[in-house]
């Protein structure tokens, strides 16, 4: 099996051969279709995440096919086309017993504690509980955008959020989770406002239905003034102590916070203002992936037209390109949206 690996945090991938993949009694084994390059790849590669252990095979957005499936797999046949979230749930901890999948205990993580999708094959442990067939309507590419970043904003907006039509959402960061956020909270009929370096990026969020404001010292200025006092609910979908910092700040009194991106190294601990929090009755809320319960619902308005994630989708490349695709997140992006390799 051909896999993308990497021996050293930092060092450029390779393409290696590695044994094909066993389903255990409860999993199954996913011949990947496609992948996407996500953020959070470049974090585990930069060796930002413990969980990570070397030599390592990154990826967690995938969708394909099923190929082998555990003796004690109950729902899940070969030949199924198929996705799952990025945390593999137990699927009997007292968070999954809840409903609660994304924060399970005992989750297990694909290009994180275990081997991911830049490869031609991986495991999908409890299968029972962590796979989901994806109706023929859904294609492979805009699959595996829905594992993380579109699963992602979708779960931050609708769950945590708590989103409502007519609402001023404001999104700061528009690579793939910050794109993927503008579409969901226009779908659901709130009016959006994103923020970013990047002309490119912002250039897709107007596309989508945000009015664009440049991320520089002005933007939270620009956000409050465009919201008309400041937005009802706020996301960090980039991850960092300044874009942090603006999401809180953009906000209305009883406004919510939503911290998507992830804080790590050097941008973990941002100064947040609690005095104005408590004075303001401020919600900070973090938001981590999707439980497996969300994702009917997501695929019901893929289906239907009401979310169109390959919207959000910058270019698609090869498995080949995959190694370079993950480097390069080291420099300023040159196209905006989700990178997504096809087998």
């Amino acid at each position: 099996m051909r896999a993308v690996q990497y021996d050293q945090f930092g060092s450029v991938p390779s393409i290696v051969d590695l044994p094909a993949p066993v389903p255990p009694a409860h999993g199954v084994v996913v011949r990947v279709a496609a992948t996407g390059v996500c953020r959070s790849d470049w974090h585990a590669w930069k060796g930002h995440d413990d969980s990570v252990r070397l030599p390592h095979v990154p990826g967690h957005e995938f969708a394909g096919v099923v190929t082998a499936v555990g003796a004690d797999v109950a729902r899940v046949v070969v030949g199924s086309r198929v996705t799952a979230p990025f945390v593999f749930a137990c699927g009997t901890c007292d968070q999954c017993r809840a409903g609660a999948t994304q924060v399970c205990s005992r989750q297990q993580q694909p290009g994180f504690t275990l081997a991911g999708s830049y490869a031609e094959s991986l495991v999908v442990p409890h299968a029972d509980v962590n796979v989901i067939a994806l109706p023929d309507e859904v294609g492979f590419v805009e699959a595996a955008a829905l594992g993380c970043r579109f699963g992602t904003a979708y779960h931050a907006l609708h769950a945590r959020a708590r989103v409502e039509a007519g609402e001023w959402v404001a999104v700061f960061g528009c690579g793939g989770v910050g794109l993927s956020a503008v579409a969901v909270a226009v779908a659901a009929g709130a009016r959006v406002v994103a923020s970013d370096i990047s002309h490119a990026a912002l250039e897709r969020a107007a596309a989508l239905g945000a009015e664009a404001v440049p991320m520089d010292d002005l933007a939270v200025d620009r956000v409050r003034a465009v919201t008309g006092g400041g937005a009802d609910v706020a996301l960090d979908a980039f991850g960092s102590r300044v874009t942090s910092a603006a999401s809180v700040a953009s906000l209305r009194p009883r406004g919510r916070h939503v911290q998507v991106g992830l804080l790590l190294d050097d941008e973990a601990a941002p100064v947040i203002p609690m005095g104005r929090v408590i004075a303001d009755e401020l919600e900070l809320l973090g938001s981590h992936g999707i439980s497996v319960g969300e994702y009917a619902a997501m695929i019901d308005d893929v289906v239907a037209g009401r979310l169109r994630p390959q919207e959000s989708l910058g270019r698609t490349i090869a498995f080949d390109d995959l190694p370079d695709a993950l480097a390069a997140m080291d420099r300023p992006a040159v196209t905006a949206g989700m990178t997504v390799a096809v087998f």
